[in-house]
């Protein structure tokens, strides 16, 4: 077994025979720890960064697909940021990948009633917050007059909500709504319709802390908070790529299918990483610092003994799966980036066909299919049977359009589940083990399972981390964050 100081090279030795100057090493090559890693090289610190993927970014990634149409860059899923996204903002920015994503001017959602067939759309004016909703929510077509005004009523409760008060976790976002009048209607086509997308669970599933922080944070807090933004390339380019060319140039050292197998204590303080980072080569890395950024049941199975209070907590966080449906057709059939849907089994619709460098007059677009439990293992051919004829119906261009691709992904723990009680199970950055700290969406960042919640783990854990080992940090750039 080979030992390294957790970077390619030992450096200089001190007076204890340890390298002179902090190391850290990052289990995991997500969103959560490659923002640990580029906070800890920024910093000064020698990074070793372990990826068990043979790619970095997580469950945001591409891949590629032969086709009929030739070879397309596919998004394992549809992924979204909303302009009070800062900390994810930022992470594009230190990539410097941020001329890869668009970014609305103002908030435009359009919003198909599947059973009427008429389109409305949510979006905002240059007012102030709440105002600049109003004149979208009194139009709303799929709502009542009367639903509409209470809407108002419930949004202003919300914005009361005290996000710190623990007993919000306690209790379902459902029945928060319906103690305020909304109607089981304007759950479906107004705060469903976002949650679902934003929580990856319906009201009734999902904790009234993350919810409210979802709406507060969103809709209530700026105007332009909730504009919508999604990457205008594939997202390896983003998380894969530019990720570890800027890790490369910070000078950290990235394995890729790499496995840790153990975290313990070393023999003269600090830790040691155990670490298979090759064919037939396994290491043993000396680091001051850890950061486990992998999912919480990996987590779980690498924590030291006594390192949580509860260890069992993080078993008991729960999944969610997200399917999503994957449609090429030889001509076009969607005119809008996106839509979202009522009273259809399809909830959210993109055109990815520049994106996946799709040419010749072809159209592929995907559904989001969040908290899909229901059919997140079903064959692909009942999907089809499923959803081709449901988007002839959303979408007149496509009755007669030859299909060219039907596929789908599968996320079977795309997030953790939001639901009551979740907030007590989710840890924070700190362990009882001086050293060793933990990242990812699914810790205590209140925030549900996003990108934003993924970078501004790791950006908490990295700033806990060089706080303990009394390394400057930068204010300015965790505040811009």
């Amino acid at each position: 077994m080979m030992t390294e100081r957790g970077v390619p090279h030992e450096g200089r030795r001190g007076a204890e025979g340890r390298p002179e100057g902090a190391a850290a090493v990052v289990v995991g090559g997500g969103l959560a720890g490659t923002t640990a890693a580029l906070t800890f090289a920024d910093a000064g610190l020698r990074v070793t960064l372990i990826e068990g993927r043979p790619r970095l970014g997580g469950l945001a990634f591409s891949f590629q697909r032969a086709t009929p149409d030739g070879e397309l860059t596919i998004d394992n899923g549809q992924h979204v940021f909303l302009r009070c996204c800062t900390a994810y903002q930022w992470f594009l920015d230190r990539i410097a990948a941020s001329d890869l994503v668009t970014l609305q001017d103002r908030l435009d959602v359009p919003v198909l009633d599947a059973r009427r067939m008429r389109l409305g759309r949510l979006r905002r004016a240059s007012l102030p917050v709440p105002l600049h909703l109003a004149a979208s929510l009194a139009s709303y077509p799929h709502l009542s007059l009367a639903e509409r005004a209470k809407v108002g009523r419930a949004a202003l409760a919300l914005r009361g909500l005290d996000l710190d008060d623990p007993a919000l976790d306690e209790t379902d976002f459902a029945s928060w709504l319906h103690a305020r009048g909304q109607s089981p209607r304007t759950v479906q086509a107004l705060w469903d319709l976002v949650g679902i997308a934003t929580l990856n669970a319906t009201a009734d599933q999902s904790s009234l802390a993350l919810a409210a922080m979802v709406f507060k944070t969103g809709l209530l807090s700026h105007p332009g908070a909730a504009d919508i933004g999604w990457a205008a390339a594939p997202l390896g380019d983003l998380h894969d790529v530019l990720a570890r060319a800027a890790l490369d140039s910070a000078g950290v050292r990235t394995v890729l299918r790499g496995r840790v197998t153990a975290v313990r204590p070393g023999p003269d303080g600090g830790w040691q990483v155990a670490a298979a980072t090759g064919r037939g080569r396994d290491e043993l890395l000396d680091a001051d610092t850890v950061v486990l950024a992998v999912p919480q049941r990996e987590t779980h199975g690498l924590l030291p003994e006594g390192a949580l209070e509860d260890p069992g907590a993080l078993l008991r966080i729960g999944t969610a799966p997200i399917l999503n449906v994957h449609v090429v057709y030889d001509r076009k059939v969607l005119r809008r980036p996106f839509f979202a849907a009522l009273d259809s089994p399809v909830q959210w619709v993109f055109d990815r066909t520049e994106a996946s460098g799709l040419t010749g007059g072809g159209q592929y677009i995907a559904l989001s299919q969040s908290a899909a439990y229901d059919e997140i293992d079903l064959p692909v051919a009942r999907l089809r049977e499923r959803y081709l004829p449901e988007l002839e119906r959303l979408l007149p261009a496509a009755r007669g359009a030859g299909v060219r691709d039907f596929f789908v992904t599968r996320e079977r723990t795309a997030t953790f589940a939001p639901a009551p009680g979740v907030g007590r199970l989710r840890p924070g950055p700190c362990t009882r083990a001086p050293g060793l700290y933990l990242a990812g969406a699914w810790t205590a960042t209140g925030w549900p399972a996003t990108m934003e919640g993924a970078v501004r783990s790791g950006l908490s854990a990295a700033r806990q981390a060089l706080a303990d080992l009394t390394r400057p940090v930068d204010e300015a750039q965790l505040e811009a964050a």
